[in-house]
């Protein structure tokens, strides 16, 4: 394998010539990479150490038939909407370019805001919903209503008591208000006050931030770790410092807008490989090998997978073992995003890696947020030394950005010591083991009541699927009046077809709250 330190020094030597050489002498085909588990969960190899299912049950013919004349009849009532506005018909409450403007190139009329306009806007009462309590597994919820069909919302002054929580990413159920588990989050308050106001190279390195940073290397088992205030960051302002011109990227096509915005922003090759699939990763590297760079030829200076741990939008959990497997054969470099993996699945909450029996060495940069199973904010990256050395210098973040809040370190560090058993219980391990009963249980309910769900078994993002652009606001305002709150996604964030309404299980849920979302 190379060198991972050379992820970051821009020095890398992929033998590239020399694979270009096998590659057309026919030495370096198809062996030993296996194609990994079936949607049945059959075993094919050795890679796995255990049974590796998912689920991505295909609709009846007529389900998508339906979802297309759903979205038709919308547009036809939404141009049929903009003629009667533009002849004054209808109230007109979208901006409108002035008088003046209109030898100019439209600002507003597009299909997106067409789309935003007459679609979107139907159903913008089930987004950004006000909540006014912490998001455990249950919150409360600020009551709003709407006079101008969801253009403007008023609140009504009364607070929606005790709804069940289904949509935040409260994975380990730290998110809480106990007061005996914030004591150290406190005093921390109290000493250090509530910002920095500088970024980590001035004057924003704290005492904490060194040993949040040394808690993480020990807590994921690798040499050295670096924190940042913002998950989103982590990815899109360090990506960057990694990669650049003469790189090549193959990134997973659903991967998380931080991961796509980075790749943008660092100015080198991008190229997409279908989700979790081993022959398109495998095509693109093959090929990286033996053409090399466009019109040049030369080889790449460095070529680097970006995946995610658990896609939070499908649920699903990335194929490991074969990606590694790919990366040692082809000598590319493995960047893992484990925002929504990390503390949610392993039998420690160690992340994907530890859930595949795998060691961290095998994975070049790892990337993890604090905001989901930490109950926080922020981000971290962490590998080996040289790597972690060179981003300190280099990261965008490092350079720019105000350093992470010594309070919400210490919820992180609190958090990550429950979970290693520092703080002298088993509590962590226990949080780590509900959660997976949780999952479990729930996704089976939803399997015997006759849903279609996406994801893996083992995977705390359930998403359900919906289909049709009428029951997106129609299921989301069915579960409130239920008391729980879901979060509906649908096109553009989904395929067109596949609108669908997303649980977030928490080992802070009981099951007598799991049976209430399932049968309500």
């Amino acid at each position: 394998m190379a060198n991972p330190s050379a992820v970051c020094n821009g020095h890398l030597h992929h033998h590239h010539q020399k694979q270009n050489n096998l590659l057309k002498s026919g030495i370096c085909k198809k062996n030993g990479i296996t194609k990994g588990m079936k949607k049945n969960g059959v075993s094919n190899g050795t890679l796995y150490k255990k049974t590796f299912i998912e689920h991505f049950e295909q609709a009846p013919m007529y389900v998508a038939v339906l979802t297309f004349l759903g979205f038709g009849v919308g547009t036809v009532f939404g141009y049929l909407r903009d003629f009667m506005r533009a002849w004054g018909l209808e109230k007109r409450n979208i901006a409108a370019e002035r008088e003046q403007q209109k030898d100019f190139v439209p600002l507003y009329q597009d299909f997106e805001n067409f789309y935003t306009r007459n679609l979107y806007m139907r159903i913008r009462d089930n987004w950004n919903r006000p909540i006014c309590s912490v998001p455990g597994p249950q919150f409360d919820l600020m009551e709003r209503v709407t006079d101008d069909y969801n253009w403007t919302f008023r609140f009504t002054g009364r607070t929606i008591k005790n709804v069940i929580n289904m949509g935040s990413y409260n994975y380990l159920g730290f998110a809480e208000t106990d007061v005996n588990a914030l004591k150290t989050v406190t005093i921390e308050l109290q000493k250090y006050g509530t910002g920095v106001c500088s970024t980590r190279q001035e004057m924003g390195t704290l005492d904490k931030h060194v040993e949040i940073e040394k808690l993480v290397a020990k807590f994921l088992g690798v040499e050295d770790a670096m924190v940042f205030g913002m998950g989103f960051a982590t990815n899109s302002m360090n990506i960057p410092a990694l990669v650049g011109k003469g790189c090549l990227i193959l990134s997973d096509e659903l991967n998380h807008t931080s991961l796509v915005l980075g790749a943008r922003l660092s100015g080198a090759t991008i190229r997409i490989f279908k989700h979790n699939n081993m022959q398109s990763l495998e095509n693109l590297l093959r090929d990286a090998i033996i053409y090399g760079q466009p019109r040049s030829r030369r080889a790449w200076r460095k070529i680097i997978i970006l995946v995610e741990g658990i896609y939070s939008m499908e649920g699903s959990i990335v194929r490991l073992p074969e990606i590694v497997s790919l990366k040692k054969k082809y000598k590319a470099y493995l960047y893992l995003d484990e925002a929504h993996s990390i503390g949610a699945v392993g039998a420690t909450g160690r992340g994907v890696v530890e859930y595949f029996g795998m060691s961290p060495d095998d994975v070049d940069v790892l990337m993890g947020t604090f905001t989901k199973s930490f109950g926080a904010a922020g981000g971290y990256l962490a590998g080996k030394k040289d790597l972690v050395d060179f981003l300190r210098t280099h990261s965008h973040s490092a350079v720019y950005a105000t350093s992470m809040c010594p309070a919400v370190a210490e919820q992180i560090i609190r958090a990550m010591k429950c979970l290693m058993g520092l703080d002298g219980t088993t509590q962590g391990l226990q949080r780590v083991r509900q959660l997976g009963r949780n999952t479990r249980y729930f996704r089976r309910r939803l399997h015997e009541m006759g849903f279609i769900i996406y994801g893996n078994d083992d995977s705390p993002v359930v998403p359900l699927l919906l289909y049709m652009p009428g029951k997106i606001g129609a299921f989301a305002r069915r579960m409130l009046e239920k008391n729980i709150g879901v979060v509906v996604v649908g096109f553009p964030a989904t395929p067109i077809t596949e609108s669908r309404a997303r649980f977030c299980v928490s080992a802070a849920h009981t099951r007598e709250m799991l049976d209430t979302v399932s049968t309500a």
